[in-house]
């Protein structure tokens, strides 16, 4: 699987952990989109967001690599990154 098919998988899986989260099947995220682009992202549902991600991916994430999330394309880099599944 070639880089760009595995961000675009990751994005997809991510768009569904947005919709889940933020209750909303309309959703949908692109790489640019950031918490100024959803007017719910605020500190509390981004902590929601972590752990979604982390429970879907089956992964952890640091606080580090949580302070580095700057748009959904920063949550994807980092997911790809980490190899998960």
């Amino acid at each position: 699987m070639t880089d760009e098919n595995k961000r675009a998988e990751v994005l997809q899986r991510l768009n569904e952990v947005f919709r889940e989260v933020f209750d909303n099947d309309a959703l949908v995220i692109e790489e640019a989109t950031s918490a100024t682009d959803i007017a719910d992202w605020d500190s509390l549902m981004h902590i929601t967001l972590c752990v979604a991600v982390e429970r879907e991916f089956n992964t952890r994430l640091n606080a580090a690599e949580i302070a580095r999330l700057e748009n959904v394309g920063s949550w994807v880099s980092l997911l790809t990154g980490k190899g998960t599944k």
